[in-house]
Parts: C-alpha cells; structure tokens; sequence
C-alpha cells in the first residue's frame, strides 16, 4: 500500500463555534436517586452507619449541593425499610426522632424552595428485596402510596412516582413485571392524577432487542418513563461500552413506537473491593468513562440523564457534611464540575466520544494517524500496544504544529495503564531534537474494575518536525495522535 499523508481543510462553517456546541452534544446528568437508609456495605459511602441518616440538616445540604452541580429532578429510593418510616407515617413506626422534622419533608421542603422535581417511592413494604408478586407486598406497596399521596401529593416539587420494580429486562421483560408495573400506574393516576410514573430496569446486556416480543412488553407498560441502568458500573460485560452503544440506538427505535419518555441512568460508581457484590461499596468513576457513558445514551436517545446516585459519590469541596470516598470524592467532583464548564481537556474528550474530532494529519497505513479511534477494549484493532518502559515516536513532518493531542486507553485488568511520563521533542532539521515539554496523563485511582480511554494535549511553537516519548511501568496502548485537531460542530 502506498504510504501517503494529507492534510484536511475544513471550511469555517462547521468548526465555527464548536466549543459553544458541546452544551448540546452531550446531555449532562440532571437527576439523582436519594437513598435515605443504610442497607449494607454498598452504603459505606453513600450512607455511612456514622452519620445520623435522619438528620433533616444534612439532607438540606445535601439537597442544596446536587441542585448547585445541576440536578433538577430528586429520585427516592424507597421511603421504608424494615418496618419503620422515614416519614410521618400512620402505618408503621416512624425511623426518625419524632421531635423533629423527618428526612422526607426536609428533603420535600427543600426541593420547593429550589424548585426541584421529586419522583416519591413506595418501597419498600419489607427491605430492599421486595418481591411484588407476593400480594400482600405489592398491597403494602400501595397503602404506602397512599398515605404519601395524601400527605405530599400537592407539594410543587411533586413530580411523580419512582416505582421500585427493579426487574430484569433480559432476555425479555417478564409478565409479572409487566402486571405488577401496571398495577401501580393504575393505582398512581387514581390518587394522584396527571403526576408521572417511573421504572429503571436493568438487563441492557442480555436483552434481546431484536425479538419482536421485547418491544412488544414495553409497549404494554403505562409508565410514562423508563429510566434504563446502562450497568456500565456493574461491568456485566468485560467491557460494557462496545454494545452499550448499540443497545441505546435498539432501545430508542422501540420507544418510538410508543408514548414512553427513555431516559437513561448512568451509573457513576465502581466498586471499592468485589464487582457486584452487597460487600463492597461504591466509590467514584472515571470522569472519562462516565463522559463517555453520557455520550452513548445522547448520541442512542436518551431524552434525560439521571444516576443511581450522585450525592455520597460525589463531595462538594464546600460541603459541612464529608461522607464519600475521602478526597477521591472531593476530586470527582471537580472533574464533573469541570467538565460542565468545558475547561480543560473535556472539550477535547467531548468531541472524541461524539465522533467529532479530526486529525488535521492522516496517514492510511498507519494506526495512529489514520483518523481512527477505538473502543475502551484492549482487543479493539485500533489500539497499538507498546511494552513497558521507554517509547519514542516520530511524528510525520507537517508544517505549522500547533498542538499535538495523544489519546490512551486504561485497562488495569488487562495489565494496560497510562505512562506517567509523557515527554514532547521538537527540531529544527529532524534529526537534533531537543525537550520542549513534560506532562503527566491524569490519574485516577480507583482503576480495578474499570477501563476508560483519556488524552493529554501539547501546545507547539509551530515547527515542522516533533517527538513524542513516554515511560511507563506497564503496557501502554495509544489508538490515535492528533496533530493540529479540527472538533467539527
């Protein structure tokens, strides 16, 4: 093959006002489910055993801190555990000091005052565990949306019903789920007319889109939302974001032949010791790989983008109340709140994750030069592995360089990591280069579960010849470097 390169000309139309666009590429998260009980170790964080779960004050920050990064709508998990209420219930003992305010209404008063939206739950009749095909569960189920309905039901933050039917879709959504679904839509719309129902099922990785039977038992719900786990946090797959990709754009052609909104809840957590498991709490992501989770649900249809769970993950720098991951929390945070300012590299991954960037630079035979880009899997062809250790590579002779942007994968499983040392040379004759620059790749810690794909840009002085170079104690994999990067609009 011959070896050729090209540089692309991009007319001023569709790079004009590219940063200003990102806004609307990809959607950013906007609602978050509140846990209010400390179930098992999957709450270390979220809902720690040393903190007063109850405490009406924690809430209000709480609530103040999600509306401060964004969040618009508030889901419950379940507003019952165990017997007790963390509301002013007449069915049950209430789980709070009865002297003061409960965590429902302190979390309902707040939501006014910011003008939130609230899904109120109706679980859990017993725990966590609920099984709705025990009658006298899913009738608990109802006397509790009842007795909510009236006490909460003409709040302005009301905004609807979360239904706590967790079933699983795959290989295709069961009857029973269907019926008990429905029965509580019917149930819904009578005590509360006109406010919204929600489910948010799992099972995207072994649903069978494709059989005409799938789509069928979602066209018989009567929900108006179907808030998908896109399970990216739980790795049912190796790696997750390859089909989930698909499966989003399958998804969304089933909701177009129906009246039910497709929203998509994102999970932003991994797993602090074992995948899945009710021993192992959860613990912040990757901003990269939940930028890239946000990404497949716009770019396959979401309508909204909500998250099992925001708060506990994520820690304000300011907040009175620390309970996630100490500092990796606080570090989260900042990444997301970052990212929704379009500083720094964010735009650069935006555009990446949305097929819109472009190497200025293209070289057909060769993989890192060729315009294309891989998926977080180490087995995608696009990737070029180099050992451990030193690595030097020549970049071709263009003139006028003015940035120089290399893209890498993380795959700690895989024994693939970032360098943690990446070194820019430049020449004036290609052949005496000379250290012009040094730059860490961003670092994250919690690695063990996950693989996500990051990038680190050099400024240049616009010389013709440059050298790229890094060291690293593990396989490194790099799928494309840019030169002089067009983010198309």
């Amino acid at each position: 093959m011959n070896r050729y390169i090209r540089t692309i000309a991009f007319a001023a139309f569709i790079v004009a006002n590219a940063i200003s666009s990102f806004a609307q590429d990809i959607l950013p998260i906007t609602g978050s489910w509140v846990n209010l009980f400390y179930q098992d170790v999957r709450n270390k964080y979220t809902n720690p055993q040393y903190m007063d779960n109850t405490d009406p004050d924690f809430w209000q920050a709480k609530v103040q801190e999600m509306h401060d990064m964004g969040i618009e709508y508030l889901i419950f998990m379940a507003t019952a555990n165990e017997g007790k209420a963390d509301y002013p219930s007449k069915l049950m003992p209430w789980g709070y000091d009865a002297n003061r305010k409960s965590p429902v209404c302190a979390i309902m008063d707040q939501a006014d005052k910011l003008g939130m939206k609230v899904f109120m739950s109706i679980g859990w009749a017993k725990d966590q565990d609920d099984n709705l095909k025990i009658p006298h569960i899913l009738q608990r189920q109802k006397d509790i949306m009842a007795e909510l309905a009236q006490l909460y039901g003409n709040r302005e933050s009301f905004y609807g019903w979360y239904l706590p039917v967790e079933d699983c879709l795959g290989p295709i959504l069961s009857d029973a789920a269907v019926k008990a679904v429905n029965s509580l839509v019917d149930n819904a719309h009578k005590l509360t007319p006109g406010k919204k129902t929600m489910i948010s099922p799992y099972g995207f990785f072994c649903s069978k889109f494709d059989d005409p039977r799938f789509g069928q038992q979602i066209e018989k719900l009567k929900v108006d939302i179907i808030a998908y786990q896109d399970e990216v946090g739980c790795v049912r797959e190796e790696f997750p974001m390859p089909r989930l990709k698909e499966n989003w754009k399958k998804m969304r052609a089933i909701h177009d032949k129906t009246n039910i909104e497709m929203w998509a809840n994102c999970e932003l957590f991994t797993w602090e010791k074992g995948l899945n498991s009710r021993q192992s709490a959860l613990i912040p992501a990757a901003m990269p790989r939940i930028v890239s989770q946000l990404a497949a649900a716009t770019q396959g249809g979401a309508q909204r983008i909500i998250s099992f769970m925001v708060y506990g993950l994520w820690d304000s720098n300011t907040t009175p109340y620390t309970i996630a991951q100490p500092h990796v929390a606080q570090d989260a945070a900042c990444d997301y709140e970052s990212w929704r300012a379009y500083e720094g590299r964010w735009p650069t991954l935006n555009a990446m994750f949305t097929n819109k960037a472009l190497n200025s630079c293209t070289i057909n035979d060769n993989a890192l030069f060729d315009g294309l880009m891989g998926d977080e899997n180490p087995n995608d062809k696009n990737w070029v592995t180099y050992s451990a250790g030193h690595n030097t590579i020549d970049l071709p002779a263009i003139d006028n360089v003015n940035d120089i942007t290399l893209r890498f994968l993380q795959c700690k499983k895989k024994g693939i990591e970032f360098p943690y040392k990446v070194y820019l040379y430049t020449s004036n004759d290609g052949k005496s280069y000379t250290l012009i620059a040094t730059k860490d790749v961003p670092d994250f810690p919690n690695d063990q579960h996950d693989s996500w794909i990051d990038c680190i840009t050099f400024k240049c002085n616009g010389n013709k010849y440059y050298r790229v170079a890094f060291e690293a104690d593990n396989k490194v994999a790099i799928d494309e470097i840019f030169i002089n990067m067009q983010i198309i609009k």
